[in-house]
């Protein structure tokens, strides 16, 4: 594909992880020039100031705190939905039916009812940005080819320390209403996503939940990321961590674990596959080596999306490289107008375990998907 032309995007929401979508929209071009390329038309922000602000420094041709105003403005053919997860839903369903395609982040959403409601004629990408890194890519090969032999059990793991301070503040992460179920959403909707990636359905799980830290300090002002609160304590309403147990369609058994207060841990999401004839593993941390038995491997440009970005082997790929692989597949569907990467129904389907832990940690059964 030559000479696609331009795209106009809008980014709805800009902390942290607006930034992260802007950047790559920023560097996609220059990874895959053969696809349209982004015009920053809009960004839309409610905290007073923050939007003026990102246009000053990145560009954006209008700013807006309140996103509603940006659906009758015809420049806008693509959206990065990147507000607070309770917003997802709202904001997503409206710009589908206005006829913008979606890049959204995970979770889609406070439940797989908020997922299935975002529904339109239009392209959908969702940020399950882990399944881009190389080294996945090589290990669902190797997979798929029988690399290990049957595979008989799993371990996934999801453990950060981003809330292990129990003075961070009590932002809408941490409220049932507007942070839906905690550490499910956030960092277990990336391991449901990458169980499913990498090994298949799951038939049945039986999950439970905990609250480690009951009380936080309220923040003393809006919030962007993860920062110390300094007002009056007030309760946690949804999960600091989860562990489950599933059962796979292909037989398999894999243990499903996740926490936002693993003190120490940074970052520390992985996996460890089992077979009859081997073994694998993969550490976020060390994002471009893969371990095959014994022996690391250092992946290359034979592995995903390495070459778009590195020419050799053992040159590191970065989280914010993620970002711009899930942009240029994103650009891709819409070009071609056929699915390309993490698609709505992955966060219906990765929802739909999420809600199965909480029901079952609820009732201390196991429960059919």
């Amino acid at each position: 594909m030559t000479g696609m032309g331009s795209i106009g995007v809008a980014v709805i929401g800009f902390g942290w992880m607006g930034r992260a979508h802007t950047r790559a929209w920023a560097r996609v071009g220059h990874h895959y020039p053969e696809l349209p390329r982004p015009e920053l038309i809009a960004v839309a922000d409610d905290v007073p100031g923050r939007a003026a602000e990102a246009a000053g420094v990145y560009g954006f041709a209008t700013a807006t705190t309140d996103w509603r105003a940006l659906l009758g403005d015809p420049r806008i053919a693509a959206v990065s939905v990147t507000a607070p997860n309770f917003l997802h839903r709202e904001i997503g369903a409206a710009f589908a039916a206005s006829g913008r395609h979606l890049w959204i982040e995970k979770p889609v959403g406070l439940s797989a009812a908020d997922a299935r409601a975002v529904t339109g004629d239009v392209r959908v990408a969702v940020g399950f940005n882990y399944r881009h890194a190389p080294a996945v890519a090589r290990a669902r090969e190797i997979l798929r080819a029988g690399g290990i032999g049957r595979v008989t059990h799993a371990g996934f793991r999801f453990f950060s320390d981003y809330a292990a301070d129990p003075d961070a503040a009590l932002s809408w992460r941490f409220e049932r209403a507007r942070g839906g179920n905690g550490v499910l959403g956030d960092l277990g909707s990336h391991a449901a996503d990458l169980v499913r990636h990498l090994l298949g359905e799951v038939s049945a799980l039986v999950a439970d939940t905990a609250v480690h830290i009951a009380e936080r300090p309220r923040p003393a002002g809006a919030t962007s990321g993860h920062q110390r609160g300094t007002g009056e304590p007030g309760p946690v309403e949804n999960e600091d961590w989860f562990g489950a147990l599933l059962r796979m369609r292909s037989g398999a058994r894999v243990t499903l674990e996740a926490s936002r207060v693993a003190a120490g841990e940074q970052n520390r999401y992985g996996f460890t596959v089992h077979g009859t004839e081997g073994v694998l593993s993969w550490d976020f941390r060390r994002m471009g080596e893969l371990r095959i038995g014994d022996a690391t491997v250092f992946v290359g440009p034979g592995d995903g999306a390495h070459g778009d970005f590195q020419p050799g082997a053992g040159i590191p790929l970065g989280y914010d490289d993620l970002k711009v692989i899930e942009a240029g597949l994103f650009l891709r569907s819409i070009a071609e107008g056929v699915p390309h990467g993490a698609t709505l129904a992955d966060a219906i389907a990765a929802a739909e375990i999420l809600d199965a832990v909480t029901e079952s940690a609820a009732s201390g059964r196991w429960v059919g998907l």
